[in-house]
């Protein structure tokens, strides 16, 4: 027995040893550790990237970004082409290459500087030209060069532009058309962007658009729903009961390659908007944009099918386009904070906005000829009041003051240039005109002279 207890008391002795052993070799190691902490952070630090290699990044996100979304512009002119009468295409295409010209014009002369110059929480900026960086300069203090900055804006306005255009297709005459766009693009959009995104009164409110469901998408459709109404529907839109009657488009599969186009320039629309490349957490967010966006037209074009099927037992191909510019459109205020599952959602509430509106413009007599104000107008708007759900940062009383602000301005000032416009050289083409088509009237080229001439 004694034996038995001289073991265990020499085992607890060897082990009680041991244990100090380990803890005197174990300190040190502590002690090494918390030492290399400090080193670990400043390796951490060390490949942080410089200031000149974010200003690259940051600057070539700006420009892919502003190179997909003027191909965007591609997207509308096919969409429009697609979607109006054979004999009215050459007009949609001049207009759309029109529009983007005199927007990048008018951007410059004026309209960048409105909208981000001297704003300091007010309501307008500066009057002046932008100049941006001289040859071999650099602006390290802003992060990224001016030039691709300025030019990454401009292709915003040019797509406020182009959904004014769809609208009012088939019974405008050019000339008043670009003189208007002459005004949108260097004065309303610029004055009503320096709101919010050139550090505006609504930014200091707390005004959430991410990407510009409103301060682009609905700023168009308010500009385009004011000149509807001025304008009036196309002759033979409506019987003299007042149902609408259909005017199918000259080409599906040239409105759904401009559907697919408007799809991938919204990749640059709404990545490109996180305006920052130059680090790991910026490149991982621009990533989670691009997948909501996708997700988002998704859900806009599986919601609008279904509906499509329960409500008409067959799909119309159109409506299931405008479904998928619709989940792109709601989901442009807040594409990084969701989840999969929300995108998906917000992008399908999109779609249904489609199903359920154009038969209500067709009952309130508004000639929609592309369905750009459900698309733009509508689902901007349901894209902007629903932002508060996924970000903390906005609350829905402030986005609706910012929605309903937009929305008075866009559409009085729109309102008060097409009304003076109608006044002083009118805004619509003579009954014979139309008829013959604005490609023969307007243009004096025909997109389809085999097929178009002399057909109403």
């Amino acid at each position: 027995m004694r034996v038995k207890h001289a073991i265990y008391a020499a085992g607890l002795l060897g082990g009680l040893f041991a244990t100090a052993a380990f803890a005197q070799d174990a300190a040190p190691a502590a002690a090494d550790a918390a030492a290399a902490a400090p080193a670990a952070d400043a390796a951490a630090a060390s490949t942080a990237p410089s200031a000149e290699v974010a200003y690259i990044f940051n600057t070539l996100l700006f420009l892919i970004g502003g190179f997909l979304v003027m191909w965007m512009a591609a997207g509308f002119a096919m969409l429009e082409a697609g979607l109006v009468r054979s004999k009215n295409v050459s007009m949609q295409c001049l207009k759309n290459i029109a529009l983007y010209s005199i927007a990048g014009i008018m951007y410059w002369i004026v309209g960048y500087s409105l909208m981000y110059t001297d704003v300091n929480g007010g309501y307008i900026g500066s009057f002046a030209p932008y100049a941006w960086d001289p040859v071999g300069g650099n602006a390290l203090d802003t992060g990224y060069s001016t030039a691709s900055d300025w030019f990454f804006q401009m292709v915003f306005v040019a797509t406020a532009a182009s959904i004014v255009s769809g609208t009012l297709a088939e019974r405008i005459k050019l000339w008043p058309f670009l003189i208007f766009t002459v005004v949108l693009t260097g004065f309303i959009y610029p004055i009503a962007g320096s709101w919010k995104w050139g550090a505006g009164w609504l930014q200091e409110m707390g005004f959430q658009d991410f990407a510009g469901s409103t301060l682009v998408h609905s700023v168009g459709g308010w500009a385009a729903l004011a000149g509807a109404l001025l304008l009036g529907a196309r002759k033979g839109r409506f019987s003299k009961d007042g149902h609408g009657v259909a005017m199918p488009g000259s080409s599906i599969p040239l409105a759904t390659l401009g559907t697919f186009i408007l799809w991938l320039g919204w990749f640059g629309f709404n990545g490109a908007s996180q305006l920052a490349m130059g680090t790991i957490n910026d490149v991982s967010d621009v990533s989670r944009i691009f997948a909501n966006t996708n997700l988002a037209a998704a859900g806009g074009v599986v919601a609008t099918l279904i509906l499509l099927q329960v409500i008409y037992r067959r799909v119309d191909v159109t409506m299931v386009l405008n479904g998928a510019l619709a989940g792109l459109v709601s989901i442009t205020a807040e594409p990084l904070a969701p989840s999969p599952l929300w995108a998906i959602i917000v992008g399908a509430v999109g779609g249904v906005i489609v199903v359920f509106t154009v038969p209500l413009l067709d009952k309130l007599k508004i000639d929609d000829v592309v369905g750009a104000i459900p698309v733009h107008l509508l689902a901007g708007i349901w894209g902007t009041i629903i932002v508060p759900a996924s970000n903390s940062d906005a609350t829905f009383g402030v986005q609706l003051i910012g929605i309903v602000a937009y929305g008075i301005f866009a559409f009085v000032a729109s309102l008060i240039v097409w009304g003076i416009l109608k006044a002083v050289m009118g805004i619509r083409v003579s009954e014979e005109e139309e008829a013959l088509g604005l490609d023969r009237t307007e243009v004096g080229v025909e997109a389809y002279p085999e097929f178009a001439v002399g057909r109403a």
